[in-house]
């Protein structure tokens, strides 16, 4: 005999709208403690319940990261709402099964794409699908071709449903513009925050009311769900303006640099071009390639079409044989640049000596300098490294900003 519930108990308040939502897009930004993804979790286990033919595809940006985040919130859902018996839980590959149709839940890393799309599936149809954590899709081309998954024709009373969530994140972010700031039937954009999670303590509520006294700025992002990182940003001293490219040419003491991080399968290609202003300290970043699956012959293609082959390009000295093709290819002036120890840190600490000026075309350099923060240790504490990720353009920077860095001067051979 199966235990009756009451689901407004389990779930809570201020989701209604986003539970019964049967449109194309599903978003939820959520700062801490917004309980979004328990409530998608509760929502989603419901559903596959309710809908005979219904498969969901849960992806994140990395596939190890579906464990302890997704995968942990499903089968959470699962036990809260007393259905166990019904769900069989897979750990190798991550799966979930409903047992009294077959019906899955499959669970995928942007970081092998092809299983994404080799999937099918053994009941019903693939209609719906999750992405977690959503900010890490930081091209919204990859989101175009993952949202290609669901497709295809459903069954009558079934819908097709892309369901997004995540913690705040910049404004800059491609999310925003589309989802947020448009209207459209077929999209639901939310933002949430503690305010409306009844299940926080005590202690709970006053983390958030120390947040808002002592961290106000934080406590924006942090405590109510708005735009923005809440800290460690490795470079702050940035903001974007449409400047004069011609004028800022014409100033005393200007020198341009460039900048070139190699990519192809998973990374872009990456060249950074910028003006350099000695005197008042700033950079000025007005232009930018950003591209995958580039050869070595195509990248020149791009660099000549930009109009650079004759520039001095300082490139990632971790691929000289590339380096070596692109001189052959009429990249004649292109050095690699100089590694070594600590050189990551200080190219970062010379270049957070100037103001950085980023013209509004360049909306990749923009959305990885919003992005790019300090790693933390296992307690979540900012350390002295940067993350591995939302870098490409700003390794260049590094590599371009060695030319005019008086304290790092060497010679190519």
């Amino acid at each position: 005999m199966c235990n009756k519930i009451y689901l407004p108990d389990v779930v809570g308040k201020g989701y209604k709208d986003y539970w019964y939502f049967k449109g194309r897009f599903r978003v939820c930004k959520g700062s801490r403690a917004s309980k979004k993804s328990k409530t998608t979790a509760l929502n989603f286990i419901f559903r596959i319940m309710q809908y005979k033919d219904a498969n969901l595809l849960v992806v994140r940006k990395t596939y190890n990261t579906l464990r302890d985040s997704c995968f942990a919130e499903l089968k959470w859902a699962i036990n809260t709402l007393g259905v166990a018996d019904y769900w069989e839980c897979k750990t190798s590959p991550l799966e979930f099964i409903y047992l009294p149709t077959n019906q899955k839940i499959y669970f995928r890393g942007l970081d092998d794409p092809l299983k994404i799309t080799s999937i099918t599936t053994q009941k019903g149809v693939l209609c719906w699908l999750w992405i977690e954590e959503a900010y890490e899709i930081d091209n919204e081309e990859d989101f175009d071709i993952l949202q290609e998954s669901i497709r295809g024709k459903v069954p009558e009373g079934l819908f097709k449903q892309i369901t997004l969530t995540f913690n705040p994140w910049n404004e800059k972010h491609w999310i925003k513009k589309r989802f947020f700031d448009c209207e459209d039937d077929d999209i639901l954009a939310i933002t949430t925050n503690y305010t409306i999670n009844e299940w926080l303590d005590d202690a709970d509520k006053k983390m958030f009311d120390d947040m808002k006294k002592n961290n106000p700025r934080r406590y924006q992002v942090a405590g109510l769900g708005q735009w923005g990182v809440t800290e460690g940003l490795v470079y702050e001293n940035f903001f974007e303006l449409d400047f004069n490219i011609e004028e800022i040419k014409s100033r005393q003491n200007i020198t341009s640099i460039f900048g070139l991080d190699f990519g192809y399968t998973n990374d872009p290609t990456a060249l950074f071009c910028a003006l350099v202003d000695l005197d008042l300290k700033e950079i000025y970043v007005f232009d930018e390639l950003y591209k995958k699956a580039l050869t070595n012959f195509k990248i020149a293609e791009e660099i000549i079409k930009m109009g650079y082959s004759k520039e001095i390009i300082i490139a990632d000295s971790a691929e000289p044989k590339s380096i070596e093709e692109l001189r052959e290819l009429g990249i004649t002036r292109i050095r690699p640049a100089k590694k070594g120890k600590d050189s990551l840190n200080n190219g970062i600490q010379y270049i957070q000596g100037f103001k950085i000026i980023i013209h509004s075309k360049c909306k990749n350099f923009l959305n990885e300098i919003c992005n790019y923060t300090w790693s933390k240790n296992e307690m979540g504490k900012p350390i002295n490294r940067p993350i591995d990720d939302y870098n490409h353009l700003l390794d260049a920077m590094r590599y371009a900003i060695q030319s005019i860095n008086k304290d790092d001067r060497f010679s190519f051979k």
